[in-house]
């Protein structure tokens, strides 16, 4: 009996589970943004507003800001517990968010779950305007006049701070209920990352017929075995069909 150790995810394997369509959508929404700020700051007035009292709404987002640091604790604890290591953050972007949004599309092409796909277009709309919306603080925030009464103003970092946690806390709200709203990604089979792999081997006394022992893969960790025979032993489960066991 082995004992394993696992390994951390690695950068890597975060990149190569990101949808690229998906990471197309946000990125040219966050550049549209950019360009429009870019616009609006090209096109500010030489007259500056005066500051007026409580537009600031400091201590609305210190309460906000307060909720969203026990969320993400919360929601990273439950991510470990549960074995996932892939950061939350990047969930809308992956490659199974794709995949449950293909397949919703599909059963609606059907006739099937059509109410899927009419309340998942609000959340995804919002999903991509805060993007988007993010993307307008950057160069637009740049201007006096776009931040001294604006949340978190009269100044460009407090501006943009207040914005960003605004659009953090409602786009995690949208892929809430998206989760909630698309199909899920396979047919209830056990899955754990990009997808799962099928047993292709033969196992000893089912006169030839294909293993049936599902396979889990871990894109995130991968088992080592402590010890000198550790790699012997990995080479000779994966030569004879067989799992690796742990």
């Amino acid at each position: 009996m082995s004992t394993s150790t696992s390994r951390p995810c690695s950068s890597r394997s975060h990149i190569s589970s990101i949808s690229s369509l998906s990471a197309a959508l946000f990125g040219s929404a966050f550049v549209a943004g950019l360009i429009h700020g870019a616009l609006l700051y090209a096109g500010r007035s030489p007259v500056h507003e005066q500051h007026q009292a409580g537009t600031s709404a400091w201590w609305q987002h210190a309460v906000l800001a307060g909720l969203a640091a026990a969320l993400a604790m919360a929601v990273g604890i439950h991510r470990r517990r549960t074995g996932r290591r892939r950061p939350a953050v990047l969930l809308p972007l992956g490659r199974r968010a794709a995949l449950r949004v293909r397949r919703t599309l599909r059963a609606s092409a059907a006739g099937q779950s059509r109410w899927r796909l009419a309340a998942a277009l609000p959340p995804t709309a919002l999903l991509v305007f805060c993007v988007y919306r993010a993307g307008v603080q950057v160069i637009g925030g740049i201007d006096p006049n776009f931040t001294v009464n604006a949340w978190g103003g009269p100044g460009y970092i407090g501006a943009m701070a207040c914005h960003y946690l605004d659009a953090a806390l409602l786009m995690a709200s949208a892929a809430l209920l998206l989760d909630v709203i698309l199909l899920p990604a396979d047919d209830g089979a056990v899955r754990t990352g990009h997808t799962a792999s099928r047993s292709r081997g033969t196992a000893a006394g089912t006169g030839g017929r294909p293993d049936r022992t599902p396979y889990i893969v871990l894109p995130c960790q991968s088992v080592v075995a402590k010890g000198s025979a550790a790699q012997p032993a990995t080479n000779q489960s994966r030569n004879s069909g067989e799992p690796v066991q742990a």
